[in-house]
């Protein structure tokens, strides 16, 4: 393995697992219904961020336009509740 490449995984794990991990507590948050609805739709949009440059830097255009559509649910997110 390069070490180009060697980098390139190593980001990719990072976006992974940190949007993953972001997601998860998001859906948590709301689903609990105990007012902490903008810090929820924060990590969301967080979390799109980070699965957007995963999306990018592994070339997934698909997984891109889901993360667009996920920002976008998330503004509307902080916009109705804040």
């Amino acid at each position: 393995m390069t070490k180009e490449k060697s980098k390139k995984e190593k980001y990719i794990t990072v976006f992974e697992v940190s949007g993953s991990a972001l997601a998860i507590l998001y859906a948590l948050l709301i689903a609990s219904n105990t007012g902490n609805e903008i810090l929820g739709f924060t990590l969301l949009l967080v979390s799109a961020g980070l699965f957007a440059a995963w999306a990018i830097i592994d070339k997934r255009w698909a997984f891109l336009l889901l993360q667009f559509f996920y920002a976008a649910s998330a503004i509307i997110g902080l916009v109705r509740w804040g």
